[in-house]
């Protein structure tokens, strides 16, 4: 099971659903505001299941994390998925430098930041 994971700045729960569309099949996700509270959801890809996940202020109260979870997904690293939010949200776009696993520490603390500015590194805060 392969996961990628980036951070929305200011998501529209409605944009999320709209880009997925492009990329995956039959995709079942509540497209009502996020609140406070996780929305779980699914679709297909390649005849495979795909978990979707957003966690609303995940990062600090802007930004919505978004988990994908599946044996194949459209990017092969949480960059190409960023990247690809980016041109379709037109908003701050965040993930993780490499192939960074839950409890290990983000080296240097640095993330990839995609914006109007282009890509770079920058620390979090």
């Amino acid at each position: 099971m392969r996961d990628l994971e980036i951070y929305i700045r200011d998501l529209e729960s409605a944009a999320v659903s709209d880009w997925l569309a492009n990329h995956l099949d039959e995709i079942d996700l509540a497209d009502d505001p996020l609140g406070d509270k996780a929305v779980k959801g699914t679709a297909w890809y390649h005849g495979h299941r795909v978990r979707i996940s957003l966690y609303p202020g995940a990062g600090g109260k802007r930004y919505t994390s978004l988990i994908l979870e599946a044996e194949d997904l459209p990017w092969n690293s949480d960059l190409g998925c960023a990247r690809s939010a980016w041109r379709a949200l037109d908003t701050e776009i965040r993930c993780s430098p490499g192939d960074w696993k839950e409890g290990e520490p983000v080296e240097d603390e640095r993330w990839w930041r995609l914006d109007q500015r282009g890509e770079q590194l920058a620390v979090w805060n």
